[in-house]
């Protein structure tokens, strides 16, 4: 990926907590037809020492815009990527895609960190 996500540094990295982040406006290419796809991209985690910086993630997304991907690689990728950035205790990363055809895909990756 293009854009690097940035962190910083969690306040209470002993306290169990879930941080959830919606994005409705999710667009990529998919890689068959060259349609726009268009989803909204959940990420739930709970943070190590590190906390993702919002402005960062957005541009990071927005490297997707003209990417060709399969919805299945695209939220494995997130999912990867944002554990790398910011070494969570738990990730999930659930991708709600819109209607394409009369069909629609929900995709989930999780994460949990080895003790």
């Amino acid at each position: 990926m293009d854009y690097k996500v940035e962190t910083f540094e969690n306040k209470y990295p002993d306290r169990e907590y879930t941080v959830t982040i919606r994005n409705p406006e999710y667009t990529s290419i998919c890689p068959m037809t060259g349609n726009p796809d268009f989803g909204t991209i959940i990420v739930e985690y709970v943070p190590g020492k590190l906390c993702l910086e919002l402005k960062s993630l957005k541009l990071y997304y927005l490297g997707f815009r003209n990417k060709g991907v399969f919805y299945e690689s695209l939220i494995n990728e997130i999912l990867d990527d944002l554990v790398e950035a910011c070494s969570p205790r738990r990730m999930k990363v659930t991708g709600d895609f819109t209607p394409r055809g009369g069909i629609t895909s929900v995709i989930v990756a999780e994460y949990t960190k080895l003790s």
